[in-house]
């Protein structure tokens, strides 16, 4: 596990509770396994689990969120989206979660579930931001295209100089945020951007960040909606964030206390 916080014992932490994140848009087999796995694996920590969806999700995917959410209504929540685009689903979810962490993964099995109660033990050591690596050990990738892979691994390392972390896997929609971070900083991307945004901006003000494992797995349904080109925007939003003063990164000062006093300490810079 790669961190830049030193864990602490949880004896005196109160028990988590996740609020996670599923956009769905043609996925159903995978959909159902997907939510089969945390509930056989989390199902202390978990207090629900937000399906959003859009008016591009096809019929027979809706048909199963409906069908998930009629099964257990009181875990299960169904709702469609406000904002546009995948980022816009997930910020949307951040404002309606009510756990102490959201949980941001896919429905497409390319986010593994079984990973999910790896990152929870983590998080229930305080840590503030639990994000899943494909990096740090052999067989990360599997079915990923030799030519992305290339770029990804030397995008990884730009970032990794322009914020100085040892993090290996900023662009990994696995994550597991203390909710009062995803409610409290000014969001701006609504496309993948956003997966990079919602790692550089609470590094940015401090946040304590752990990575765990995983692997990446092709899904085998449906068809991704991250374009190759659309890669490359991800360096706006990453430049943007480094040079913006830590107070501009904050919806409201009164927000959140605690961020506040943490850029009155640490300045502007």
């Amino acid at each position: 596990m790669t961190t830049n916080h030193q864990g602490r014992s949880i004896s005196d932490r109160p028990p988590i509770r996740v609020s996670v994140i599923l956009p769905v848009m043609d996925e159903t087999v995978s959909l159902r396994e997907t939510v089969l796995i945390l509930m056989n694996e989390n199902r202390e920590t978990i207090s629900e689990i937000l399906i959003v969806v859009c008016g591009k999700t096809t019929a027979e995917s809706l048909a199963i969120c409906e069908d998930l959410a009629r099964e257990q209504p009181e875990l299960i929540k169904l709702y469609r989206q406000r904002l546009p685009f995948l980022g816009g689903a997930i910020r949307d979810c951040f404002d309606w979660a009510s756990g102490s962490h959201v949980l941001m993964m896919a429905s497409d099995l390319e986010t593994d579930p079984r990973t999910v109660k790896d990152m929870i033990a983590v998080a229930e050591t305080g840590i503030d931001i639990v994000t899943a690596t494909r990096w740090t050990q052999k067989g990360g990738f599997d079915g990923y295209d030799p030519l992305k892979y290339f770029l990804n691994w030397t995008f990884q390392q730009i970032i990794r100089v322009l914020y100085g972390t040892k993090l290996s896997d900023l662009t990994y929609a696995f994550r597991i945020i203390r909710v009062n971070w995803a409610k409290s900083i000014r969001w701006e991307e609504l496309k993948h951007p956003f997966l990079l945004e919602t790692v550089l901006k609470p590094m940015r003000l401090g946040a304590t960040i752990a990575e765990v494992p995983a692997v990446w797995r092709a899904r085998e349904q449906g068809v991704s909606h991250n374009t190759f080109w659309q890669n490359f925007v991800y360096f706006r939003i990453a430049v943007k964030t480094r040079f913006s003063s830590k107070r501009e990164l904050l919806l409201h000062d009164e927000y959140r206390p605690e961020l506040t006093l943490l850029v009155q300490e640490e300045g502007n810079d």
